[in-house]
């Protein structure tokens, strides 16, 4: 089963249960005005939300095309939006970057930090550039959203926890990284909104290739028309989702509708390219001595996706233009 937010003028949007052909939609609010709404009371709306879904491929429930301007991110605003650092090559690249040394518990602790979960960007809205100084880049992320989660979650016990996936790009502005995490606090100015697929699934909808925590495909980032990388999202995933659960609630618990992501998709395997356009200027740095790519500018696109053995796009396609405002 997939679900999507449609705009309907209200600041959270209208729940739809999106057609396995994924151009279609029709409305679930007979069910939950708000996928946050069905989130809140899950036991409940999931089964409902799943027979309708049933509906809907049978054709015994009608159809509408999916107005691509009216798709937001699925949860508009969320409780929680936390992003770990999961893939061990993306930290030490990023990290040699900046001059920093890695953790020295980097394969044991792993890295976290707390987003804006107030404004969560469209699928296809605009990444805004005040300065163009400040270094735009795009990171393409897998994420789950969760239920109630209590403190002290065994990694064990952490699937039952994950109602849906989805993807993420999480836009950083590289060049105040550093001057932020010299104060010792660490990252806010440097990460704007966040932009979210058009599609979250349930577990079911991945099949096979969920499993340890991990979803086993490939994840595909498009800068201006030309793939730049498609890095598998499981092998080297050295933190699972379950490993991450358990990491945050060890002091607290978290509410239903928080979004945890898995951090910007790594490989070692170059020829599987980048998520993120620091990597790609951390290698011209290793094999030329300084950085030829430069970070993105005002007319620049982005696009994330992620397929299935099949073909099939299972959360739809971010993709965002960066357009220059004024402060």
């Amino acid at each position: 089963m997939r679900l999507m937010t449609l705009e309907n003028g209200t600041r959270d949007g209208e729940l739809a249960v999106v057609h396995p052909d994924g151009e279609r939609c029709c409305s679930a609010t007979d069910v939950a005005p708000t996928l946050q709404r069905a989130l809140d009371d899950w036991d409940v709306a999931e089964p409902k939300l799943r027979a309708l879904a049933s509906d809907l491929a049978k054709g015994s429930r009608p159809a509408s095309a999916i107005q691509w301007d009216r798709v937001r991110a699925p949860l508009p605003r969320a409780y929680e939006w936390v992003d770990g650092s999961a893939y061990i090559n993306h930290i030490v690249l990023v990290r040699k970057a900046r001059g920093a040394e890695p953790p020295k518990t980097l394969l044991t602790d792993p890295l976290v930090y707390q987003g804006g979960s107030s404004d969560m960007l469209a699928p296809r809205a605009p990444i805004d550039c005040v300065n163009v100084e400040w270094g735009i880049d795009f990171e393409a992320e897998v994420a789950v959203v969760l239920g109630d989660v209590p403190r002290g979650t065994k990694a064990a016990d952490a699937a039952k926890h994950i109602r849906l996936f989805a993807l993420v790009n999480d836009v950083t502005c590289r060049n105040l990284i550093p001057p932020e995490l010299e104060k010792g606090f660490g990252f806010f100015c440097s990460k704007p909104a966040t932009a979210f697929s058009p599609f979250v699934a349930t577990p079911d909808e991945l099949g096979d290739a969920w499993r340890d925590g991990r979803i086993h495909l490939r994840l595909r980032s498009e800068l201006n028309g030309e793939l730049v990388g498609d890095p598998e999202a499981g092998p080297e995933m050295h933190f699972s989702f379950f490993d991450l659960i358990q990491h945050i609630t060890k002091t607290r618990q978290f509410g239903a509708g928080t979004v945890l992501g898995s951090g910007t998709v790594s490989n070692q395997d170059r020829a599987r390219g980048i998520s993120c356009l620091a990597e790609r200027r951390m290698i011209e740095i290793i094999e030329t001595g300084k950085p030829a790519t430069p970070f993105m500018k005002p007319g620049d696109t982005i696009a994330i996706e992620m397929k299935d053995d099949s073909g099939r796009s299972i959360f739809g396609r971010i993709e965002q233009k960066v357009v220059q405002v004024e402060r």
